[in-house]
């Protein structure tokens, strides 16, 4: 088959090959620790490697920028610019990459504005501004995981909650637009019960708006929850425990006993009710904003919440990969697995289970680690890079990796 005019012959090679989603190339441009960078991971398994502060997790940053959202550190924008010197203004920073989907070759970019201020972001897909995100969202699909999630059990339930939220946003583009009508009308409502004399119409709108919005919010956080516990029931991965999740809180009750009109029309009525119990406390003390996940050992019935670091971990690293199956089955493509430091806090056999599974999925995986030899079980399979902060260099030690 002949590579047509004008075209990448690694794309078209890629691309024929059957490649479902694959990083092909990253450039950055003013971005974190690097002044510039052109990479090619050059493997279906990728491994980043280098001790702390060697650019590692900016550059799997720079990677779940590309697609919607705050990306995996969920910074501000005005973080992600390069500083030559301590003090120094952020600039002008950009990420672009070029992709191989379902439909082909896409490059998708983003970055500061030419003209604009740096505090805001833009997109572009294949040189375009696209019409919006969600063009974006059609083509890629991004899981990630981080050190900062092995906080997540001893965190509150609004952590665990936007974790849900992202995984939610992966297969429903449209959670995000209720969870943000739902908080709007919420914020809404606690300022207009502080100032004292609330309109009784306002806030009956208002409290409309937080029913509607909560009750859509809570039902697709409670799919999705039925999906993963699902899916963690059905294939477990092996030398990973089986684990159980659940959606908590008393909207989640309600909406599971009864049809989703009746759990609205309960919500709207208790609002109401508490509207001078809420405004003592100044806060919404029932509404979708107080479910919680809920994650527990399906042996032991053990909740994540008392369990080890290690068992945390390894029910974490499951539910990822359950999710990740699950986009794969909705989408027809695997999304992409950025994992930031994945086998901290795992024994030798986890450690094991874990490069096993990742060896068999169909899904580009892009890991980071201090020191690469506690990847070497993936050596032949996995494309090998050492990071010092600035650029990065293949890995001679670990031989050639399988192609994507």
């Amino acid at each position: 088959m002949a590579v047509p005019p004008g075209a990448d012959p690694q794309d078209f090679v890629a691309t024929a090959a059957g490649a479902s989603l694959t990083l092909l190339r990253l450039r950055l441009a003013a971005f974190r620790s690097y002044r510039e960078l052109v990479w090619s991971p050059g493997g279906r398994i990728v491994v980043i490697a280098g001790p702390n502060g060697s650019g590692k997790t900016n550059l799997l940053e720079a990677v779940s920028l590309l697609a919607p959202g705050r990306g995996l550190r969920g910074a501000r924008v005005s973080e992600f610019a390069h500083r030559a010197a301590p003090g120094a203004a952020a600039g002008a920073w950009a990420v672009a990459g070029r992709f191989v989907t379902l439909r082909g070759p896409v490059d998708i970019g983003t970055g500061s504005p030419p003209d604009g201020p740096p505090d805001r972001r833009i997109f572009r897909l294949d040189g375009a501004a696209p019409r919006a995100q969600a063009e974006i969202a059609e083509r890629i699909a991004m899981v990630w995981l981080t050190p900062r999630m092995d906080q997540l059990f001893q965190d509150g339930a609004a952590t665990r909650r936007r974790f849900l939220d992202r995984l939610v946003w992966a297969l429903e583009p449209g959670h995000a637009r209720e969870v943000a009508a739902h908080d709007a009308a919420m914020s809404g409502r606690n300022r207009l019960l502080a100032s004292g004399r609330p309109d009784p119409a306002w806030l009956a709108a208002l409290e409309d708006g937080m029913a509607r919005h909560g009750i859509a919010a809570t039902a697709a956080r409670a799919a999705l929850v039925a999906r993963l516990d699902a899916a963690l029931a059905g294939a477990v991965v092996p030398g990973f425990p089986a684990a159980r999740v659940g959606l908590e809180g008393a909207v989640a009750a309600r909406l599971a006993a009864g049809p989703a009109l009746a759990a609205e029309e309960w919500l709207r009525a208790s609002l109401a009710a508490n509207r001078a119990r809420d405004a003592a406390a100044g806060v919404a003390t029932l509404s979708a904003h107080r479910c919680d996940l809920g994650l527990e050992d399906a042996a032991s019935g053990h909740p994540a919440t008392l369990a080890s670091t290690g068992e945390q971990k390894a029910m974490l690293v499951g539910l990822i990969l359950a999710h990740a199956g699950l986009i794969a089955a909705a989408r027809g493509f695997a999304p992409i697995l950025l994992l930031d430091e994945p086998a901290v806090h795992l024994d030798p056999s986890r450690r094991a289970a874990l490069f096993a599974a990742l060896a068999a999925l169909p899904a580009q995986v892009l890991l980071t680690g201090a020191d690469a030899e506690a990847f070497r079980p993936l050596s032949g399979l996995a494309a090998f890079w050492h990071a010092d902060g600035r650029t990065l260099a293949p890995d001679p030690r670990f031989g050639e990796a399988a192609r994507p």
